[in-house]
C-alpha cells in the first residue's frame, strides 16, 4: 500500500487523482480507474483536495466505510466495470491530517485485461491518462490495447493476400550467410522460410509470407503495404540510414546488418575488457524484435558523442522493473525472436534488458533510463556513454554555487559511480577548467 509520504513521487509523475468525495461516491473515480489501469497505474484519495499553493488537504468524509463498500460493490459488476484489478490491500480508510480518506491504489492492468472500460464497449469507455489527466482513448488505442490482449505471436499470421515475390531474395542469402547451423544454411529458399516460419502453405496451397517473414526479408514497398506506419530510422554524428531510402531493401534485417557496427563504434575508452559493444548491439536487436510495428510511430535510434537513444513503435507488455528483472519477457514478436536467435542475435531469453542494464552498472555509467508515452504508444530508452555535456554543465553549476566539492559529493551529484565521478573530475582538471585543493575541487579562478 503506498505512503501518504510519497504522494509528490506520484504527483510528479501524473499519477494521482485527488477527489472531495463530500456529496457522495464521484462518478468521475471510474474514469480515473479506467485511465490508471489502462496506462502506468496511479491512486485515488477520497477526501482530499488540492489547494491553490499545490499542497493537498484532507477534508471530512461522512461516512469511509459506506464509500468503500459502494466502491466494491460497482468494481464487481461486470456490466458497470469490465474487470476489477483490485485485492482488497489496494484500497484502504486511513487517517490524515486528522482526517479519515479513501485511498485506492491502482496497478498497472496486466496486458490480457486491457483495455479496462466502464460499461460494455470499450470503445465507449475506455480511458488513459496523460499530463493533462484522464482522457477518452481513440479507437486506434483500444485497437491496440485489443490485440496485446492475444497470446499468439503478432508476427505469425499469414499474409495470404501475399505472394513470397514479396521478399528480397538478397535479404534471404545475407540471412542465409549469418545462420549458426550449417545444415540449416543448405536449403532451399522455400524449405528455409518454412522452417523459420517466415512462409506458411495458404488454403490455395501456395506459400505466403507471414508477418515476420514479410518484416524480417520484404521489400520496403510491399511491408508498407501490411505495416502503414513502417519506418525504421537510424541517426549518428556521420550517417543517416532510413527504411524509405530506396537505396537499400528496408526490411529489419538489413538495417540490423547496416547499423549494428554503427551503434557500438566510438565508444568511449573503459578500462578492462568490456562489453559495452555487445550490450549495445543487444539493444538494437530488442527493439527490432519487440517493436509493435502497426502502431502509429517507427523505430528511431540516434547516438551521439554521450548517449544513445533508442524510440521503439508500442509501449512495454510488462512493466519496465519487471522487464529489468532476469527472466521475465512477454514479447510480442517470437518469430522475429527465434529469426535473430538462429543467427546468433539476442539469445539469452528475457535477459537482454537486464544484461544492459548490468553491464552498464559494471562501467559505473548512469543506469539506462526506460520511459512509456501513449498516444502515439513509445518505449524510450536513453543509455549513457559515460558522463555526459548534461553532467558537465551540472557539476560546474554546482561548483559556482558551493564553490568547492568532494569526489563523493560529485558522484552523488550526478548519480553515476566513485570511478566514473574520478574520471570525470580528472578530465575537467585536464582542461583547465577545475582546480584541485587537498580533496576539494574548486572551478579555476
Amino acid at each position: 500500500m503506498i505512503d501518504l509520504k510519497d504522494i509528490g513521487k506520484y504527483r510528479e509523475n501524473n499519477r494521482l487523482e485527488a477527489k472531495r468525495a463530500q456529496g457522495g461516491f464521484p462518478e468521475s473515480l471510474w474514469e480515473t480507474y479506467s485511465a490508471f489501469a489502462n496506462s502506468f497505474g496511479g491512486v485515488i484519495l477520497l477526501g482530499v483536495i488540492e489547494q491553490s499553493d499545490k499542497f493537498f488537504r484532507t477534508v471530512p468524509l461522512p461516512n469511509p466505510e459506506a464509500l468503500v463498500e459502494e466502491f466494491w460493490e460497482t468494481l464487481r459488476d461486470p456490466s458497470k466495470i469490465s474487470v476489477n484489478i483490485l485485492t482488497e490491500n489496494n484500497v484502504q480508510i486511513v487517517e490524515s491530517q486528522g482526517n479519515r480518506i479513501v485511498v485506492i491504489e491502482v496497478p498497472r492492468a496486466n496486458r490480457h485485461d486491457k483495455p479496462v472500460y466502464i460499461g460494455t464497449d470499450p470503445f465507449s469507455g475506455s480511458y488513459r491518462r496523460n499530463g493533462d489527466g484522464d482522457y477518452h482513448c481513440t479507437p486506434e488505442e483500444v485497437q491496440t490495447m485489443l490485440r496485446d490482449r492475444e497470446d499468439s505471436s503478432r508476427d505469425s499470421h499469414s499474409l495470404e493476400h501475399m505472394g513470397l515475390d514479396s521478399l528480397d531474395s538478397g535479404s534471404i542469402e545475407r540471412y542465409r550467410l549469418h545462420l549458426l547451423d550449417p545444415e540449416l544454411a543448405k536449403l532451399q529458399n522455400e524449405q528455409l522460410l518454412l522452417y523459420l516460419l517466415a512462409a506458411v502453405q495458404g488454403e490455395d496451397q501456395r506459400l505466403h509470407p507471414t508477418a515476420a517473414g514479410l518484416l524480417m526479408f520484404g521489400r520496403y514497398d510491399q511491408i508498407m503495404r501490411e505495416f502503414s506506419h513502417y519506418s525504421l530510422d537510424y541517426q549518428d554524428q556521420n550517417i543517416h540510414i532510413r527504411s524509405d531510402d530506396g537505396t537499400w531493401s528496408g526490411n529489419i534485417l538489413d538495417f540490423y546488418l547496416l547499423t549494428y557496427n554503427r551503434i557500438s563504434q566510438d565508444l568511449p575508452c573503459v578500462q578492462g575488457p568490456s562489453s559495452v559493444d555487445s550490450a549495445l548491439k543487444e539493444a538494437l536487436a530488442n527493439a527490432l524484435m519487440h517493436a509493435d510495428y502497426y502502431d502509429r510511430k517507427g523505430l528511431v535510434i540516434r547516438k551521439t558523442a554521450d548517449r544513445v537513444v533508442i524510440e521503439n513503435p508500442g509501449v512495454l507488455r510488462i512493466s519496465p522493473d519487471a522487464a529489468l528483472s532476469r527472466g521475465i519477457s512477454d514479447p510480442r514478436n517470437c518469430i522475429l525472436i527465434r529469426m535473430f536467435n538462429l543467427i546468433g542475435v539476442g539469445t539469452s531469453k528475457g535477459l537482454g534488458l537486464a544484461n544492459i542494464h548490468d553491464v552498464w552498472s559494471r562501467q559505473g555509467w548512469r543506469e539506462p533510463n526506460i520511459k512509456e508515452y501513449l498516444n502515439p504508444d513509445r518505449t524510450v530508452i536513453s543509455l549513457m556513454l559515460d558522463y555526459s555535456s548534461d553532467d558537465i554543465q551540472l557539476l560546474l553549476e554546482y561548483l559556482t554555487d558551493h564553490i568547492s566539492c568532494k569526489l563523493s559529493d560529485a558522484a552523488r551529484l550526478l548519480g553515476i559511480s566513485v570511478p566514473r565521478a574520478r574520471q570525470l573530475l580528472e578530465d575537467l582538471l585536464r582542461r583547465g577548467v577545475i582546480v584541485q585543493e587537498g580533496r576539494l575541487y574548486k572551478l579555476k579562478s
